[in-house]
């Protein structure tokens, strides 16, 4: 057998250096053989060597098992009579057929699960691949079966995306497809969300008070009649926005209107429903549109931001103290949502802090786009009231900005702290010199968080990698820098910038930085999938708290797990109530009308992309599951949750249409994020 801890080329070349010892040694011992002592030397000491290498390998991999082929090319020509014969003609007169043939045909599964009585899977140890009992392990039958995010990254010869299905008959089929590569974004897969013309929506002023100020030039109908007309069916009778809080807003043009509208399509009020739900609402750190006004106009005043960059322009900011009294937070022993870019919306936070997480934090938003007064971003900074410890991510990478941004989040919005985004990998935002750029530019950063500091109301607190490098770690240089200038919290993801979310993060860098940190509150991160992990980096590694990303997003009650210290084997319909819950709280976030619809659709299609990669519990030969062991083909203990363990986007919408109805036509769905976490 193969190493389980060796990649998957270096299983071949392994396999094919001990084939090739064999070989040479049956060489020197041997001056003199014949046809049928080449045969009996090569099936017993050779061929089991190439066997088992190649057992579960997909036809795609082609470069690989040409490699091995090439072994029992020389081994036929040990013969004296056959080294002129071709190898086909060689193999037929030995009763032999190409390793390839075997495979395809299915002989070497047969005969290894009567040898080991092992399923398909457990025939070669899989680099990388979670250990599942043998009852629940899916043959795979075609390439279609094959989750193409399980291949490691670093082989990028072999990463390709299959287009055809493999025709198991006829081994001439099995052509490498295109090259494709398989790290980072999907950077050019189109809208996700349909687009819905203007003149086909209701002009919202119109819905409100059946009047509109721009009249004839309004880009919306104003014909209800031919709404109605063309008025899509109700997905379902109950609206989640009329249950909570009486009112929809979205009146005739709800996909779930029917409960709140009558017969003549005019919306119903619970006027004593709603005003209870107004009074409980709180802040959701929308702006105002005066605010917005002076925004765009540059009439907004940044007094305290103004005085601190003409403090440092003259050299005098070292000198300056922020005597306003700061909100305290106590970060002590805490679990922390991270911020997730797409998949860390409102609805997702909701989700996790019913699971009990702690600390929750908004997706990263720029700070030029704040100051620009987009709407999109401050989507981003929104807070449900049940946020009760709630920060905003900003990613700059200039002091003038993040200042100014600080000061109008501290003026508009209800928040507990602010983060500095010093991580994201992403290329854009490192080449403008913000996210993980910024600890490269040391200059600049303590311009940055010195100014943060001096302009805010609220805690400032800090992520950053180990370096931008792999193999250069620089964050423990950063962090008594970063402790000196003034802020409150510091995270440490442990990997660098290149490393993205690739190999094991480093617990033990973490440790070493943590020492430094004191008394500053540091949370670790990185690798962090179940109770086991947490207990084991918080007693062991001098962590104030755990900052949890990829784990939340595939297992969202890992919190729980962590709280109750036990392994929930949480059922098929229990996952399936979850992803209700999603989507009742998406249709309160972006709506009950088509457009947010959709838009819910789009965001769980996003989360659904990585609720896959989850093994249930009861199915784990090993248990707990590992973060970057991948899932491989199996099935449930039911048909949902065989659903929701597969890689097929398809699939994924399926799920999309039991919760939200059937998707327009021509719908296609291809994830933003490409799978690049397995190792």
């Amino acid at each position: 057998m193969i190493q389980s801890d060796l990649k998957w080329k270096t299983q071949v070349d392994t396999a094919v250096g001990k084939a090739n010892s064999v070989l040479g040694f049956i060489r020197r011992m041997f001056k003199y053989v014949d046809t049928h002592m080449v045969k009996k030397l090569y099936v017993t000491f050779v061929r089991p060597h190439l066997e088992f290498a190649i057992q579960a390998w997909c036809p795609f991999l082609r470069r690989d098992i040409d490699k091995i082929e090439k072994i029992q090319r020389r081994a036929t020509k040990l013969a004296p009579a056959l080294k002129k014969i071709p190898y086909e003609k060689r193999l037929d007169i030995m009763k032999l057929t190409t390793l390839e043939e075997r495979r395809i045909r299915g002989d070497l599964i047969q005969q290894y699960k009567i040898q080991h009585r092992y399923s398909r899977f457990n025939m070669v140890n899989r680099t990388g691949e979670a250990r599942i009992k043998p009852e629940f392990v899916r043959e795979i039958t075609s390439t279609e079966d094959i989750d193409n995010s399980e291949f490691p990254e670093d082989e990028t010869a072999n990463n390709f995306v299959c287009t055809t299905q493999c025709d198991t008959q006829n081994v001439s089929m099995l052509e490498p497809p295109q090259q494709k590569k398989k790290k980072g974004q999907n950077k050019c897969r189109g809208s996700t969300v349909p687009r819905i013309k203007d003149i086909d929506r209701l002009c919202p002023n119109f819905l409100k008070s059946e009047k509109c100020q721009f009249e004839a030039n309004c880009k919306f109908s104003h014909n209800v009649k031919n709404y109605l007309d063309k008025r899509p069916p109700d997905i379902s009778n109950s609206c989640i926005n009329f249950i909570t809080s009486g009112y929809c807003k979205y009146g005739i043009e709800c996909r779930y209107g029917k409960e709140h509208l009558t017969a003549d399509f005019k919306n119903i009020i619970d006027e004593e429903k709603h005003k209870k739900y107004l009074a409980n609402l709180g802040n959701e750190n929308a702006l105002s549109k005066e605010s917005m006004l002076a925004i765009r106009k540059k009439k907004y005043q940044f007094p305290r931001a103004d005085c601190y960059l003409k403090s440092s322009s003259e050299g005098t900011h070292n000198f300056l103290v922020n005597n306003r009294e700061k909100k305290k937070i106590d970060f002590s022993n805490k679990l922390y949502l991270a911020p997730l870019t797409t998949v860390g919306n409102l609805p997702f936070r909701r989700v996790c802090k019913n699971f009990g997480a702690d600390i929750t934090c908004g997706e990263m938003a720029m700070a030029t786009n704040l100051l620009q007064g987009h709407q999109s971003e401050w989507a981003l900074v929104k807070r449900h009231s049940s946020e009760d410890i709630f920060g905003v991510q900003l990613c700059g990478g200039y002091p003038d900005s993040m200042a100014k941004a600080v000061e109008m989040l501290n003026k508009e919005c209800q928040i507990d702290f602010i983060d500095i985004n010093m991580g994201c990998p992403i290329d854009l935002v490192f080449k403008k010199g913000e996210g993980s750029a910024l600890m490269g530019r040391m200059k600049k950063l303590e311009e940055v968080v010195k100014g943060m500091v001096q302009v805010s109301d609220v805690p400032i607190t800090i992520k950053m990698r180990t370096g931008i490098q792999e193999n250069k770690s620089i964050a423990h240089k950063i962090i008594p820098l970063v402790k000196e200038w003034g802020v409150d919290l510091i995270t440490l993801h442990g990997r660098s910038r290149e490393q993205r979310y690739t190999k094991a993060a480093d617990w033990d860098y973490i440790n070493q930085c943590a020492k430094l940190s004191h008394p500053v509150p540091f949370f670790g991160n990185g690798d962090i999938f179940s109770y086991e992990d947490a207990i084991k980096r918080q007693e062991n590694f001098g962590v104030d708290g755990l900052m949890i990303a990829r784990g939340a997003l595939i297992k969202p009650w890992i919190f729980t797990e962590i709280k109750e210290k036990r392994h929930w084997d949480i059922s098929s319909q229990e996952r399936f109530e979850l992803l209700k819950c999603f989507t009742n709280y998406g249709l309160e976030h972006w709506g009950s009308d088509t457009k947010g619809v959709e838009n819910t659709r789009r965001f769980l299609l996003e989360w659904l992309s990585f609720l896959y990669r989850y093994i249930p519990v009861g199915l784990l030969e090993v248990v707990p599951q590992k973060i970057n062991e991948r899932p491989p083909s199996y099935f449930g203990r039911n048909d949902l949750e065989t659903l929701f363990a597969s890689h097929k986007s398809c699939d994924w919408v399926k799920i999309s249409e039991m919760l939200l109805g059937p998707v327009p036509d021509s719908f296609t769905f291809l994830p933003k994020h490409k799978a690049n976490t397995y190792s």
